[in-house]
């Protein structure tokens, strides 16, 4: 007999809730209630990134109260079953990728376990499961920082993935959370079409497909959501944006090396329409972005199609995830320090999207979106995905 199992993914960079401490955390908590209260799954997966902030050394002692103030909430007692597992073992370089994961079954919810990846078996789950350090020694867990080698020529940083593997109702999942590299330069980013950054991201995002799905452990439908990092084709989108503008490329005196790109209207004053930095991103017209939740960008948006022999995704109806004003009354308002972009994404595999139920009599079935539109999440607004997922009862 088939069944379905209600499911609420939610991908969050969660590093402006602690470099900005309790100013918006509790709204941003309220919010994330306020959506599993409107659609009341069963089982929800929490993927965190950049746990304690870009001042981790300072602030990651705030995580454990963040982890444990959701986790004891009056909100979520009907999950009477929870996993939690935090690295935030940030003197551990080698491994350190500053990942989150929180998983939480709701009571009536029977026949879930979890895999152990060291006698590769799955286990039933029972009670509050807690683990904070490095979770080398966590069975549960698989966690990788990207090699070193990887990137010769960019700062070696906290990103990698972390999977946990799942039975629910007979059917198997793996849930990865992936942390993908940035773009460090806006003026690199313009360079070349497809990016230097974007080619990093897609080695980086191959090589997560590929642990996955590698002999090790037998391969199985996978949801990989997290902070990707992608960005928009910037050069193409550079070259749309300007099309009526005089361009104008401005270098330091001493080296030739390019420190600002203004973009000017041929008429009107000349008026600045477009001014570009290392790290500023300032574009006159930035309703562009949020009009018909940025439809009109999705073009530019190329990342993702690179993996289209594997992965599938809901379509987008939302705006860029990234970057929101940090400032508490502008919550929709981006930052001017990067182009917006759809950076906070859930991918699933193809065998995984046939598990999505779908009712056609109703829109509500599957629902791909941000969590608080409308108030300050910090400099990414949370992903989620909501879905029935169909399962075998036997």
């Amino acid at each position: 007999m088939e069944t379905h199992t209600d499911v609420l993914l939610v991908t969050a960079n969660v590093g402006s809730l602690f470099d900005n401490v309790g100013e918006i955390q509790n709204e941003w908590v309220q919010e994330l209630y306020r959506t599993i209260h409107s659609y009341k799954p069963k089982f929800i997966a929490l993927h965190f990134q950049e746990v304690g902030g870009k001042d981790y050394m300072v602030n990651m002692g705030l995580a454990e109260q963040f982890f444990w103030s959701i986790e004891s909430s009056e909100e979520m007692k009907d999950f009477d079953r929870s996993c939690i597992y935090v690295d935030n073992q940030f003197k551990a370089e080698d491994s350190f990728t500053a990942l989150g994961s929180m998983y939480f079954i709701h009571k009536t919810l029977k026949n879930i376990y979890q895999y152990d990846f060291n006698v590769k078996d799955f286990k039933a789950v029972s009670g509050q499961n807690k683990h904070m350090g490095s979770l080398d020694v966590v069975a549960a867990v698989e966690k990788e920082k990207f090699p070193k080698n990887f990137w010769p020529d960019f700062k070696w940083s906290r990103k990698g993935f972390m999977r946990t593997r799942w039975i629910i109702h007979n059917q198997g999942l793996d849930l990865v959370n992936v942390h993908l590299f940035h773009d460090a330069s806006n003026l690199i980013a313009c360079n070349s079409s497809p990016s230097i950054y974007s080619a990093n991201r897609k080695r980086a995002l191959r090589y997560v497909i590929n642990r996955i799905s590698d002999s090790r452990y037998t391969p199985l439908p996978f949801f990989l959501f997290g902070d990707f990092n992608f960005r928009l084709d910037t050069l193409s989108l550079v070259q749309h944006l300007s099309t009526s503008a005089d361009v104008q490329t401005v270098k330091m005196d001493s080296s030739n090396k390019v420190e600002k790109i203004i973009c000017e209207e041929k008429d009107n004053d000349h008026q600045v329409v477009l001014h570009i930095e290392e790290k500023m991103f300032d574009y006159l017209h930035q309703a562009i972005f949020r009009e018909d939740n940025g439809r009109a960008l999705l073009k530019y948006d190329k990342e993702v199609t690179a993996f289209h022999d594997v992965i599938r995704e809901e379509d987008i109806t939302f705006p860029p995830s990234y970057p929101y004003s940090e400032e508490y009354t502008k919550p929709t308002q981006y930052m001017n320090t990067r182009c917006p972009a759809w950076c906070d994404r859930i991918l699933m595999s193809n065998t995984a999207q046939e598990f999505i139920h779908k009712r056609d009599d109703d829109e509500k079935s599957v629902v791909y979106d941000t969590v608080g539109p409308n108030i300050c999440m910090g400099d990414h607004k949370p992903v989620f995905l909501f879905f029935s997922l169909k399962t075998n009862d036997h």
